[in-house]
């Protein structure tokens, strides 16, 4: 078994979006699920433009973790308009307020789940940043992750950890 010490170090400092996605394409073409992994938490960990450990931040993240995700399924650039559009008009707390608080998931709340990426959600965002709404919206977010199936405490224990399992 090979030695890809060195090539994690290289991720764990790259700033480099381009040499991500390409460490990522070929750890996914030779089955190195762990460096394809790697690259992808640094590639969302690097995109956003906001603070680290703000919800501005972290729906970033989930924002363009969540494209990269889609665009590597259906084989070409896909972005999430209506998010964006969204986030541009009301902010990323409404935003995550209105998605809490919806009396149906929505279609990208259903898709991480199914892809086991629960600590990209919204409403684990939520939860993780829960000074930042009314209860009400951290009891909904929370009921929804339940009724997904989510283990609250084990995803609160390791908070914005992405992977990806293909």
């Amino acid at each position: 078994m090979s030695d890809y010490s060195k090539i994690h170090s290289l991720i764990a400092v790259s700033n480099d979006p381009a040499k991500l996605r390409t460490w990522i394409e070929n750890a996914r073409k030779g089955g190195q699920v762990e460096i394809k992994a790697a690259a992808f938490r640094r590639l969302i960990a690097i995109l956003p433009k906001e603070a680290p450990g703000t919800v501005e931040y972290d729906l970033w993240q989930t924002i363009h973790a969540f494209e990269h995700v889609l665009s590597e399924e259906r084989g070409k650039t896909t972005r999430l308009s209506r998010t964006r559009q969204k986030v541009a008009r009301v902010g990323e707390v409404e935003t995550l307020r209105d998605w809490a608080i919806s009396s149906k998931s929505t279609e990208g709340f259903n898709m991480l789940i199914e892809r086991n990426m629960p600590e990209l959600t919204g409403e684990a965002i939520v939860l993780r940043h829960a000074e930042k709404f009314e209860a009400d919206v951290v009891v909904a977010a929370r009921r929804r992750l339940e009724e997904a199936g989510v283990d609250i405490d084990g995803l609160m224990a390791a908070p914005g950890a992405a992977s990806l399992s293909s």
